[in-house]
């Protein structure tokens, strides 16, 4: 089943912020093969899944008919130690090809001053199969 076009504008945060620890950031660096020290840019992906994964539970999309098509992250400034930081997932377009949901989003990262930090836009390749989605 086609995911419903009338998401294109909610918003989805994530369960909780996360704090930017040496510990997160250590395994997180190891995971990807990034050298240690400073935040790899990539980091932000850590709680934009997590804000995504609250897309997918709250519309009943399977994980497994995603696949991840593009990611981008614009920075306002750098993710440093200590950072305690929110994310809400927006669905910003969507169309369907072939069969597929073409989902964009965008993920806006904020500090606990709620200035924002990063915005990660990402677009999501959506098999919907038989019952894929509510």
């Amino acid at each position: 089943m086609p995911v419903d076009p009338s998401l294109v504008g909610r918003e989805f945060p994530a369960p909780a912020p996360l704090t930017v620890t040496p510990e997160r950031v250590r395994a997180f660096a190891a995971a990807v093969g990034h050298p240690d020290g400073a935040v790899p840019p990539t980091f932000p992906i850590v709680l934009a899944f997590d804000a995504m994964q609250a897309f997918l539970d709250a519309e009943r999309i399977d994980l497994h008919r995603i696949v991840h098509g593009e990611q981008r992250f614009a920075y306002v400034r750098p993710l440093e130690l200590g950072d305690e930081l929110t994310a809400t997932l927006t669905v910003t377009g969507l169309r369907q090809i072939g069969g597929a949901d073409i989902i964009a989003t965008a993920s806006e990262l904020t500090d606990v001053t709620g200035a924002v930090v990063c915005t990660g836009k990402a677009t999501l390749v959506h098999s919907a199969g038989a019952g894929g989605a509510a």
